[in-house]
């Protein structure tokens, strides 16, 4: 959902996200935009701080007094720290002043998507307790690893980083993708941090860490955990 009132920006977001594969909404008034978000389903709200009918500040009030999960990002022309502040506490997720570049628009839109997704693969490993893969056992609650039944000692990113694997065997997961997901998505980190932890965690758990029995070696993607039949 796109609540917009310069159709030029508008034009500009309709072909550039269109591309990109987003279905589209737009509103050009802060009044139609609301109600239509609050008539649908929409995975993202980018909202114009200026607008006719209803502020974005009061959008965005709104939108937080009866939905606490769609993420917004918020557009103005202003640059006084106390819009920036307001928005952020009345419940955006993100903030981008005018003029901005289409490339980090997309940017954040993409670091937004990439977060939601980070937060919901975290929700789902913690209602998991144990996983039992092959001769590697890990215990959540207990933050515990063993591996033939002797204790494997891990730091903590590098236990964080065998539960992402653990809870997804076979799935490639992108360095970024590790990055978001175990050390934040804003974390202002490199490639290097995760193949770093990687290197790591196979000398704990591999007993030839090039041949990689549990973490492989995705090329042009990452890493990706091996699959349950082959480790039986």
């Amino acid at each position: 959902m796109i609540i917009e009132d310069d159709p030029n920006i508008s034009e500009l977001l309709q072909i550039h996200l269109s591309d990109m594969g987003y279905d589209l909404d737009f509103r050009g008034d802060g009044l139609t935009g609301l109600r239509t978000f609050q008539a649908g389903q929409y995975g993202l709200v980018i909202l114009d701080l200026m607008l006719p009918e209803l502020d974005g500040l009061e959008v965005c009030k709104c939108i937080r007094a009866d939905n606490d999960y769609t993420p917004i990002l918020m557009l103005t022309s202003r640059s006084e720290e106390l819009d920036k502040v307001l928005g952020l506490e009345l419940g955006a997720d993100d903030y981008l002043t005018k003029p901005f570049s289409i490339r980090e628009l997309i940017a954040r839109i993409k670091a937004i998507f990439r977060r939601i997704e980070a937060e919901r693969q975290k929700a789902e490993d913690k209602s998991v307790k144990k996983f039992m893969l092959g001769d590697l056992k890990i215990d959540l609650e207990k933050r515990k690893v063993t591996l033939a039944g002797k204790m494997v000692e891990l730091t903590a990113k590098e236990f964080d980083l065998l539960v992402v694997f653990a809870s997804h065997p076979g799935r490639a997961y992108s360095r970024q993708e590790l990055l978001d997901i175990v050390w934040g998505y804003n974390f202002d980190g490199y490639d290097h941090t995760v193949n770093s932890h990687i290197n790591r965690l196979r000398g704990k758990l591999e007993s030839d860490p090039e041949a990689g029995k549990f973490i492989k070696t995705v090329w042009g993607i990452g890493y990706s955990f091996a699959e349950l039949e082959d480790l039986t």
